[in-house]
C-alpha cells in the first residue's frame, strides 16, 4: 500500500531543479535531525511512496514537485563528517542516529504556495497546515494527495 509524504527542502540546500539535474533525478535526503522525521523515514517510508517536494525557508514556500521514495533508509553519512553542517559527534558508524532515503523527482510543478494550500477547505486538516508544525517530513493522507494532484492538474 502506497503512503504519501511531504518533504521540505530549502532551495539553497537542494532545490527541485538540483534534484532534477542529479543522476536519475535522485538525491539523498540528508540532514534530517529530528527524531520524529527520522522515524517516518525509518518506520514508514517504502520505495515507491509518493512525495510532495516542498521548498521552505524561501520567498514563496510551497509544493514545487512530485517525487517518490527511491531507496530504503540508510545511515546519513553527513552525521560522521566533522566538516558537515549536519555533523553529530555523538553518532557512531556502528550505531548511527540519523538516516536518510533517496528521493527521485518525477515532475517539477508550479509552486503550489502555502497561502493556496491554506485557502483550500479540502486541505484544512493537512499536517503541514497545523499550527506549530515545523517538521521537515510529514505524512500526507491519500485524500490530500488526490486534492493536491487535482490542483496541479494531475489526476
Amino acid at each position: 500500500m502506497t503512503s504519501y509524504w511531504l518533504m521540505k527542502s530549502e532551495p539553497e540546500e537542494c532545490s527541485v531543479d538540483d534534484a532534477l539535474a542529479a543522476k536519475k533525478s535522485t538525491v539523498p535526503w540528508v540532514g534530517v535531525r529530528n527524531y520524529q522525521a527520522r522515524n517516518f523515514m525509518r518506520d514508514g517510508m517504502r520505495v515507491g511512496d509518493g512525495v510532495l517536494f516542498y521548498h521552505s525557508s524561501c520567498a514563496e514556500p510551497g509544493i514545487v514537485g512530485l517525487a517518490q521514495v527511491a531507496s530504503a533508509p540508510y545511515p546519513d553519512p553527513t552525521q560522521f563528517d566533522p566538516k558537515s553542517h549536519y555533523h553529530d559527534p555523538k553518532s557512531k558508524p556502528e550505531e548511527p542516529r540519523w538516516l536518510l532515503v533517496d528521493v527521485q523527482v518525477l515532475k517539477k510543478t508550479r509552486n503550489l504556495t502555502l497561502p493556496e494550500l491554506r485557502a483550500n477547505p479540502a486541505l484544512e486538516d493537512m499536517v503541514i497546515l497545523r499550527k506549530g508544525n515545523r517538521l521537515s517530513i510529514t505524512p500526507v493522507e491519500p485524500k490530500h494527495w488526490r486534492e493536491i494532484s487535482r490542483l496541479l492538474g494531475k489526476s
